[in-house]
């Protein structure tokens, strides 16, 4: 059972929503969080979250930037990601090495060994870029379609803007050292990985979590350490630099419930493969989701300033829920609605206009987004009077 209640604060209204769980009580709620794995204590940087709640399950210095690495190439394929849902790539056109980008890069690190003869579409550059890490595979890329690498990362930045990556830059597609002029937070990449799973859900199972692919006579392999090994991983990139030392973007998903992990400055790759194992699986095993909403299920209305509508429903675009530990699974959840209100027509159906807000006691809140789902035109002078009679008579 759900009850609403508004209230109107500095421009933010904010709907509350209280559950009447199963069960009733808030037995539990003073037990323990779960503890987190002790693989992670030999590394600096680590977040794990849940993406059908927005909680954070785990986390480790999340907003302190660190080098990527080639984990760098996850926000090139996105950006390719979206160049080509866009249809303005695409995944057949072929590109061509230059004489000075093969003298830089050939086997230079990671590499797809491309030369001036071959002619690799751009899913085979995707292929390189998310399987076999290669460096050469960034930059025919990023030449190839932008015109120059800093017309590329101009995108990759743009890119990082609007997703609201505030503590990240890009220099360079493919993370070769660059004096720390590009840099990421684990709770950027967390964003970054939900951008590309939900947006972007046919190419990233298409050239994430691919372990092998052969390209010409070239057998590229994937250093994924989950993907076939912990049930429901699939990706999504490893890096290494001896200054960046070994981090990893990983994923997994279990019955429509999905965590996304970030580890980051690893000594070893021991170290790191081991911990990503057990952070997902603790993820997995030591918290439980509450179902609250399925898919484009609405949440709540927002009232809508100078529209042909009073309101309009806001959405979700996954599976909604809490996330309480596995020991204490009756603990009390509250939830709030947050948007700038009213909202202002003209509104297009998908456009997010606002977040969730889910609190389960004793851990900080997580955040989904919330999504309009009906376009609300400009009000006409009709629906100005049905709307201004409608106020009347409320």
């Amino acid at each position: 059972m759900k009850s609403y209640r508004t209230s109107l604060r500095a421009g933010v209204v904010a709907l509350a929503v209280s559950l009447a769980l199963a069960g009733g009580g808030v037995a539990g709620a003073a037990s323990a969080n779960p503890s987190p794995p002790e693989e992670l204590a030999k590394i600096p940087v680590s977040l794990l979250v849940d993406l059908g709640s927005g909680q954070v399950l785990e986390q480790r210095r999340p907003d302190i930037p660190f080098l990527p690495a080639s984990v760098t190439k996850v926000m090139t394929a996105f950006v390719a990601f979206e160049e080509i849902d866009a249809g303005r790539l695409p995944l057949d056109r072929r590109f061509q090495m230059d004489a000075e980008t093969e003298k830089e890069w050939w086997a230079k690190g990671s590499t797809m060994y491309i030369t001036q003869k071959d002619r690799p579409t751009t899913e085979e550059l995707l292929h390189g870029i998310m399987t076999a890490s290669g460096n050469d595979a960034c930059i025919v890329l990023a030449k190839g379609y932008a015109g120059s690498v800093p017309a590329w990362t101009a995108k990759m930045n743009a890119a990082a803007k609007r997703l609201g990556m505030t503590r990240s830059h890009y220099n360079t597609p493919n993370g070769w050292m660059d004096e720390g002029q590009t840099y990421v937070t684990a709770s950027d990449m967390v964003r970054l990985a939900d951008a590309m799973i939900m947006r972007h859900p046919r190419l990233y199972h298409e050239f994430s979590g691919v372990k092998q692919y052969h390209w010409r006579d070239v057998a590229m392999r994937s250093h994924d350490p989950t993907v076939g090994i912990v049930p429901g991983a699939d990706g999504i990139k490893t890096g290494y630099t001896r200054e960046a030392g070994y981090n990893f973007v990983g994923t997994a998903v279990r019955d429509g419930r999905r965590l996304v992990m970030v580890l980051a400055g690893s000594p070893t790759y021991i170290v790191r493969d081991a911990a990503a194992r057990k952070l997902l699986e603790w993820g997995f095993a030591d918290w439980t989701p509450r179902h609250l909403f399925d898919e484009g299920e609405t949440v709540a209305k927002a009232q809508v300033q100078g529209g042909a509508d009073l309101s309009v429903p806001l959405v979700t675009d996954r599976e909604v829920h809490a996330t309480l530990p596995t020991s204490a699974p009756n603990r009390k959840i509250s939830l709030a609605v947050h948007y700038r209100g009213p909202l202002v027509a003209p509104i297009r159906k998908g456009d997010r206009v606002g977040d969730l807000e889910i609190s389960v006691e004793g851990l900080a809140p997580g955040h989904v987004p919330l999504y309009a789902a009906q376009d609300v035109a400009k009000a006409g002078a009709f629906d100005r009077l049905r709307n201004g009679l409608v106020k009347l008579l409320r």
